[in-house]
Formats: C-alpha cells, sequence, structure tokens
C-alpha cells in the first residue's frame, strides 16, 4: 500500500450550522410537488421521490451517480421557503441570544472596552486549545443579561440605554414552542406585547457583528447565528424514507414523506396568497402552518403543539423519533442490533453437563453454521460432511468456491459432484458440532459474566441445556426463561471465546474476588448427608458415586457393616473429587458454639478438616463450595489449582451428588412445617407476652410516662420500642419451632446448609409471619384514624397495625391476609421502580466509562489517550485474581508453613 493510500488520523470533528447556500450546494434537485409517484409508479420529475435523489428500485439506476440500489449513497434534494422559519432544534439557543443582544443594533450588552478584552481572550484560548474557552463565554453570557435586563423600563431614562446605540431594551418572552413576542410599558403605562416572527429574529441575529458572536460561543466560521432560522430546507434522500407496497398492491409512503407532502403543499398555498396580494392575517397564519410542519418534521414531541397524526390517529415518527431513545437509530441499530448466527429458545437444567457445556438442540445445531477452510489436511473429513448433505448431522449447508461463489446444498441433487470438486481454499459452512465454541447470553447483560462461552453438547429436544451451577452468574433459572446464543465466524473470534470467556475461566468475579459459580440448592443438601460421620456406603452404592462422577477409582473401604462386609464413608467418596495436596481448615454453618469448639472438639462436625486432598472431618455445606461464598473449599481449590481443576471438581461433584440425592430420595412436604402441640403452646404463650409488652408500651405512651428517645417524637419513640418487640417476638417463634421440629427434618436441613431459604422463613411457615411493614413502618394508613373498619379509632395494638399471629401453615385471617398483602405489594412495586432506575444508572455509567482501557503500560487511558489512571486500580491486581479482594491470602500461607513444620516435627 503506498503512503497516498494509508488512512488519515482523523484529529478532530468540528460541527457546524449549514447555511442556506450549502444546502443549495448540496442539494441534486429543488423540490416543487407533493406528488410522488405517477398512475405507472414511475417518480415524478421535481417531485418528492425523484430519481435524482436516489433510488429504492432493485431494477432501476440513480438519475444522479448513475448507481444500483446497492452502491447509491442516496442524494439530498431541497425546498425554497417562502418565508424563514425557526429551527425548534435551537430555540433555546435562539432566546439565550436575544435576552443579550440589544434589540436594536445587535450588539451584545457589554462596554465596548470589555468586548475587545474578551475577544483577545476567546480568540487566545481558541489558537492555543483549538477550541471556545465555554466557562468564561458562560461569565460573558450571564453580565451581559444583567446588563440588558437593568435597561428594561428603566426608572432614569436620562443615562441613555444600550452602550452602542443607546436604545432601551424589551423584555423578550418565549411562548413554546416558537413563538417570541416583545414586551414593554408605553409612556402612559399601557404594558403592549408584540410578535416577533421568524423574519424580525433572522434581521437581528443577521446584524450580531462577528466580534460579539465569539463572545456568545459562536464561532462564524463554522456557524452563523441567523443559520438557526431556516430559509432553505433539506429533503432527506429516499434511501432515509423509502416506500413500500403493500399485500393489496397499494403504495403506502414513510412517515417523513408525509411531512415533507404537507410543507411542500403549504409553502405552495403560502406562495400563491402572497403573489394574490390575499390580507395580512391570512398569510400569516398559513406562515404559522408552515412553522408547525417544519417543526413537527424536526421532532413530533414537541411540548405545546399537538403532535401530527396519520388518519389512523398514529402520531408520526419524524426525525427526532428516529434517532433519541430505545427504538431510535443509535440504539437501536448502531449499538446494538439484530445478528445473524444466533439463537433463542428457553432454557432448562442439565446436571450431567460439565459447567463448560451446553445442550443445544439438534434442530438449531442443522441451522447454525461453522465456516471451515478446506485444507489438504481436512479434505477427506470435509467430503465426507458433504456428502451428508443439509439433513445428514453434522453436515454442510452451504459451500463457497475459492472464486466467491456460493452453492446451497439445500438444492443440489447430488452430493457427490460437490464432494469430488473440493480442493483447498474452498470455505464449507458446516452445521454446529460437539466441541464447537459459541457464546452464551442472558439478558439483562448486567456485568462481564452475562456473556460467556460455552463448548457444544447437541442433543435431542427443544430447550438449551445448563448445569446449575452456571446459573448465577446468569441470574437464570428454569421458570420459562431464554437465552441467546452466539456462533464466532472467525479462527481468531473462537480462539478468543476459548481462551477468555470460557466458563471455568469466570469462576472468580471482579466484584469481591470469589467463586459465582458454585454448587446451589440440591447439590448443597446431598452434600451434607453424604458427608456426614453416619454416612456409610455398601460398594455397589460407592461405585454408583464414584462412577457417576467420573472417578476411575473406588478407594480403600474405611468401616464394615455387622455382617464384615467392607463400607465406604461418604467423606473418603467426597475427597475422591479433592485435588491431593490440599490442606484446609474452616468453619461451616453447622456450629452453634463457635467460640467453644475447635477443629477436635465441635460435637456438630461444624469444622471443615481437609489433610493432603482428603476429608478428614466436618460437613460440606453451602460455606464449603457454594457459589458467591468466599474462602471455601472451592474458593482455595481455584486459588492454588486453577480453573481447569476447579472445573474438574465442580463437574465430579455435582454428578456425584446428583446421583446420591436421586438414591437417598429428599422431598418436602407440609408435615415438615408442623409444630407439635406442645410447641404449638410455648409459641402462643410467647407471642401473648409479647402482645402484653406491647400493651403495656401503649399504656405508658397515653398516660406521658414513657421517656421520649433522642431525636424523636414520643410517637416515633412508641413505634421504635413496639417495633423491637414484635421482631423479637417472630425470631423466638421461629427458634421454638425449631427446636421442636428438629434437625433431621428436611426444611431445616435445606435452611441450615444454606441449600434453600432460612431459619425465618421456615419461622413463619410453622410458628408465626411476624409484623408486616410498609415504608419501614408498622402498617398505618387507611381509613380515619384507623387501618381497617373492623377496628376501633386510634387503636396502636399489634393486629391493628399489621402483625399477622397466624402462620403460613395454620392460615391467616382474611384482616391478616390484607395486611400481608399490603407488605407484599410494596415489595413488587420497589422491585418495578427499582429496576428501571437502576437499568438507567448502569447505562449511564457504562457508556461514561466504556472507552477506559488497560494500556501496555500499566496505565489506563481513555479514546483521547489521557491518563486516568497512572497504575489500574491504583494496584495493578485484577480483582477477579485477588484472593477475596486482597492481593496475598496472609492466613492461608501462615497456616502452610505451620502445618509443613508439624508434618517435619512428626
Amino acid at each position: 500500500m503506498s503512503t497516498s493510500q494509508l488512512p488519515k488520523r482523523i484529529k478532530r470533528i468540528r460541527l457546524g450550522l449549514l447555511s442556506p447556500d450549502e444546502v443549495r450546494r448540496m442539494s441534486v434537485q429543488r423540490i416543487l410537488t407533493p406528488d410522488t409517484f405517477d398512475e405507472d409508479g414511475t417518480p415524478i420529475p421535481s417531485g418528492l421521490m425523484d430519481n435524482a435523489l436516489g433510488t429504492i428500485d432493485p431494477s432501476q439506476r440513480c438519475a444522479t451517480c448513475n448507481n444500483t440500489l446497492g452502491q447509491c449513497p442516496g442524494h439530498f434534494g431541497h425546498i425554497e421557503l417562502q418565508r424563514p422559519v425557526i429551527h425548534v432544534g435551537f430555540n433555546k439557543v435562539i432566546y439565550k441570544i436575544l435576552q443579550v443582544i440589544c434589540r436594536n443594533c445587535s450588539r451584545i450588552m457589554i462596554e465596548p472596552e470589555k468586548i475587545i478584552e474578551y475577544a483577545d481572550m476567546l480568540k487566545e484560548t481558541k489558537k492555543i486549545q483549538g477550541v471556545i474557552d465555554l466557562t468564561l463565554v458562560d461569565s460573558i453570557w450571564k453580565e451581559a443579561k444583567r446588563n440588558r435586563d437593568a435597561l428594561i423600563n428603566p426608572k432614569d431614562v436620562s443615562e441613555g440605554g444600550c452602550f452602542h446605540c443607546d436604545a432601551f431594551q424589551h423584555k423578550i418572552r418565549l411562548e413554546k414552542p416558537t413563538s417570541y413576542h416583545e414586551e414593554y410599558v408605553t409612556a402612559d403605562d399601557q404594558k403592549v406585547s408584540d410578535r416577533l416572527t421568524a423574519l424580525d429574529i433572522q434581521n437581528r441575529l443577521k446584524a450580531i457583528p462577528a466580534d460579539h458572536a465569539l463572545l456568545l460561543g459562536i464561532d462564524v466560521e463554522s456557524a452563523k447565528p441567523e443559520y438557526m432560522v431556516i430559509e432553505v430546507l433539506a429533503v432527506p434522500p429516499v434511501a432515509v424514507r423509502p416506500s413500500i407496497t403493500l399485500d393489496s398492491g397499494i403504495r403506502s409512503e414513510d412517515d417523513l414523506t408525509h411531512k415533507l407532502v404537507d410543507i411542500i403543499r403549504i409553502n405552495q398555498r403560502l406562495q400563491d396568497n402572497r403573489e394574490s396580494g390575499a390580507p395580512q392575517l391570512i398569510v400569516e397564519d398559513l406562515w404559522e402552518l408552515l412553522q408547525y410542519h417544519i417543526t413537527t418534521f424536526f421532532d413530533n414531541e414537541t411540548s405545546g403543539i399537538p403532535p401530527a397524526r396519520h388518519r389512523s390517529g398514529r402520531a408520526l415518527r419524524t426525525l427526532s423519533q428516529r434517532l433519541k431513545g430505545k427504538e431510535g437509530r443509535f440504539r437501536s441499530n448502531l449499538s446494538g442490533k439484530r445478528v445473524d448466527f444466533s439463537a433463542r429458545t428457553v432454557i432448562s437444567p442439565d446436571p450431567l453437563l460439565s459447567i463448560n457445556e451446553v445442550g443445544v438442540p439438534r434442530e438449531i445445531a442443522e441451522i447454525l453454521t461453522v465456516p471451515e477452510r478446506v485444507t489438504e489436511w481436512n479434505i477427506e473429513e470435509m467430503k465426507e460432511l458433504v456428502m451428508r448433505g443439509p439433513k445428514g448431522h453434522p453436515g454442510v449447508n452451504y459451500i463457497i468456491r475459492d472464486d466467491g461463489r456460493r452453492v446451497d446444498l439445500r438444492f443440489v441433487r447430488d452430493p457427490s459432484v460437490i464432494s469430488d470438486s473440493l480442493r483447498p481454499g474452498f470455505t464449507i459452512e458446516r452445521h454446529l458440532r460437539d466441541g464447537d465454541v459459541v457464546l452464551f447470553n442472558r439478558q439483562p447483560s448486567l456485568h462481564r459474566m452475562s456473556i460467556m462461552a460455552h463448548e457444544v453438547r447437541v442433543m435431542p429436544g427443544k430447550t438449551f441445556r445448563l448445569n446449575l451451577c452456571v446459573c448465577r452468574p446468569y441470574n437464570a433459572d428454569f421458570d420459562g426463561d431464554e437465552m441467546n446464543l452466539h456462533v464466532p465466524q472467525s479462527e481468531e473470534s473462537r480462539a478468543e471465546a476459548r481462551i477468555l470467556m470460557l466458563v471455568s475461566e469466570q469462576i472468580s468475579t471482579p466484584r469481591y474476588g470469589g467463586p459465582i459459580i458454585g454448587a446451589i440448592q440440591d447439590f448443597i443438601t446431598g452434600a451434607y448427608l453424604l458427608t456426614q460421620n453416619k454416612t456409610k456406603l455398601p460398594k455397589q452404592i460407592a461405585t454408583e458415586l464414584v462412577t457417576a462422577a467420573g472417578v476411575d477409582y473406588l478407594p480403600e473401604p474405611d468401616a464394615s457393616d455387622m455382617e464384615g462386609n467392607p463400607m465406604w464413608s461418604g467423606k473418603s467418596l467426597f475427597s475422591t473429587l479433592i485435588p491431593d495436596g490440599l490442606n484446609y481448615v474452616m468453619r461451616n454453618r453447622l456450629c452453634t458454639t463457635p467460640d467453644v469448639c475447635t477443629v477436635n472438639t465441635c460435637p456438630h462436625e461444624g469444622f471443615v478438616q481437609i489433610k493432603d486432598g482428603v476429608l478428614r472431618k466436618g460437613v460440606i455445606d453451602k460455606t464449603g463450595f457454594g457459589a458467591e461464598v468466599a474462602n471455601s473449599v472451592l474458593h482455595r481449590i481455584l486459588k492454588e489449582f486453577g480453573s481447569a481443576a476447579t472445573r474438574r471438581f465442580l463437574d465430579g461433584v455435582t454428578k456425584m451428588l446428583s446421583a446420591y440425592i436421586t438414591r437417598y430420595g429428599f422431598s418436602m412436604g407440609l408435615d415438615d412445617v408442623d409444630v407439635s402441640g406442645a410447641g404449638r403452646d410455648d409459641i402462643r404463650a410467647m407471642l401473648d407476652g409479647k402482645k402484653d409488652e406491647v400493651n403495656k408500651l401503649i399504656s405508658q405512651y397515653r398516660d406521658g410516662s414513657m421517656q421520649r428517645s433522642p431525636g424523636q417524637t414520643l410517637e416515633e419513640t412508641l413505634e421504635m420500642h413496639v417495633q423491637n418487640v414484635l421482631s423479637a417476638a417472630r425470631n423466638e417463634a421461629a427458634d421454638i419451632a425449631a427446636e421442636h421440629i428438629g434437625l433431621e427434618n428436611e426444611a431445616v436441613i435445606m435452611a441450615k446448609t444454606g441449600a434453600r431459604g432460612n431459619m425465618m422463613n421456615l419461622g413463619q411457615m410453622s410458628a408465626n409471619v411476624g409484623q408486616q411493614s410498609v415504608r419501614g413502618d408498622r402498617i398505618k394508613r387507611g381509613y380515619q384514624e384507623r387501618t381497617l373498619p373492623h377496628f376501633k379509632q386510634g387503636d396502636l395494638s399489634a393486629p391493628a397495625k399489621g402483625f399477622v399471629d397466624a402462620s403460613f401453615r395454620s392460615g391467616l385471617t382474611p384482616t391478616e391476609f390484607f395486611f400481608h398483602a399490603c407488605g407484599g405489594r410494596e415489595g413488587l412495586v420497589d422491585t418495578a421502580v427499582r429496576t428501571s432506575s437502576s437499568g438507567y444508572m448502569q447505562r449511564r455509567l457504562v457508556n461514561a466509562m466504556q472507552d477506559l482501557s488497560a494500556q501496555y503500560d500499566e496505565t489506563v487511558r481513555n479514546a483521547a489517550n489521557e491518563i486516568v489512571q497512572f497504575t489500574y486500580g491504583d494496584d495493578n491486581i485484577d480483582p477477579a485474581k485477588s484472593d477475596n479482594g486482597k492481593a496475598v491470602n496472609l492466613d492461608v500461607i501462615m497456616n502452610r508453613v505451620l502445618e509443613a513444620e508439624d508434618e517435619i516435627e512428626e
């Protein structure tokens, strides 16, 4: 490539306003008639669909550039307006300018000496920085407005008016959207309001000297103030507003074309009326109508005027509506767009898949294709694929020859002819097959792990299959969620996806430097049941479990039954999946006396001890290998053995635990939340005692003996004390219920191990639902001085203010049900409102930060190559690679050193 062909680097982009002459020069045709096509369907010359503006018909060529539909970029036309109109987009700027310039001489309302001084300063900064100093411009605006406001109807007229022409000023009023009025008081104290036409405003803007325009922040080289008033309207090319032919054969025009038709018609009527000497009132009405049509052409949501509509009543989508918002050009067609080589369907779970895999329905795999170059090394394999055609799997849908021609195998009768003609240099587009790398995404995409790379496993069925451990980063569940799959189309993109985006590389999240991918729900329950001391399994079951996990050996038995048959503990089977050499001690969720217990004395198996890859003590629960748990066994495997070992551990463990819990049988029914009669009596007695406490507090409040808390009213003090008592009541009720239900109960196991829910949920089901709140307070809104008509006025007791005495098991009374619905409604509304506002905040933040990148010199820079941080994160540590936020975990290192010393002593 020669030097002259090298792309030039853009230094800066300067935005400006088009002058009437530039619009005429840019235009290839003056548009005179509002008609589009004649009866034969031919574009009418000088009409809105004139062939000179480009072509939308594949069989025709553009009359201007002689190119076909694909190559013609489209060309502008123009309409000569009979009267100037104000551009609604510059309305605020025009209004600001009129408020700081003289109504007579159009000079800025600042002393002449200061004007010279300010102009020199602005020219100097523009020369050095290339742009005008907007901070200085802002202070000039404020000063000029103060000076002009002082000269509106002054009390003393002897001192003179404008610094340049002695004229006194009038107040400028803007009536939305484009009506300007000048208001002043006559000598006999009469208030007068004169309408300023677009022509008056244009004349004032034209008269602003160049130096004065510079003080207003306007660079007259690229944008003169008078260009904000339109004399000549640019007509967009046909490609921007194509017409379509409906099934009925009727031609339907674009909204912009409809609007331009209105503009041309009104413009023509305005010309006819002016030439025929029509009364001024009629001419002004038509002028106003022309202003309306041009305003709605630019923005059909302008406040202060009704939107232009179709006959059907639908508002027209004009220029502004096409650009802005979620459905506009930028967000819908440029920032994000619909793409090829993608699929979308419902997701369903499959615990037998690897975390790196995604199950793809065969139907989808036969439509999505991967381009593969034919070489002398793979030509035989490629020929075999071609012979299968588009109907065999894996087969081939298309062949791209070395001359660029494309062959669709669906329409080839004898694939052997094509197969024999295959040679190096051809590209075949083959079906997705096992092992291909694809990108998988769930919306809303809120963080990096919302899109990850998976390896394909082609499966029967209609849904994408997903390992349950990978649900957390996607925030996916299986209640009808849909996900998107994208197939990378080049070797580079496939390599990047496999190296940088593979699920096993995203186990640690940058949010807190711990595993976001890990065991959930049944896996945690299964681990608890399997790793208890009492779990002993015969050879058949032990063999099943290790085989399911992909382990190719059975460890030595570590117990025997009463008949002397060998038995395997759940701990030893679980240990087959832990990497050799792992040493770690941690506390799980089961220990109720952590201050007293040690690793050797805990009666609840509350300490997990792993020595040289063998689970010696403790039960594995959520803290051991759960998702979003830092400093777990899973986290240590990730930090010490890497992502590949962690993936193997997770894959094996999920398969083993699925097999075990399926064989064990684990289900929860209504009986699991039943409390015995003695338990119910204990809960009732405790709740009655708490209600008595609340009644005592209400009595103290009413007789004035209650001590007011600092910074609170007496009523707020009462509410605080009552809430404390009632929240304690719910917690105590849950504890009593848990005692009576027992630790072997399925619901308690799930809550204690962290598999699902917590003890408060169980307490609400079995003992007491508790206080319902709206906006953090007890329920107080409703009828006058009471929440519902079922209570007396002024009743402050617990039941009257939303305390639900019953449990979900026993059933709520109608009033309790109503209060519970109040709290639930607040949660739903709050979630819906929060989602949209947090989504918008995230969008703003992402847009502000999207051009930041870490460079090879370790600095973080923006798109202009300016340094934002000298070292990434100020410490040069990738949070995802950190150890729960720390660069180095000293506790783990110390434990390892101490263990090594103990081994040497032994």
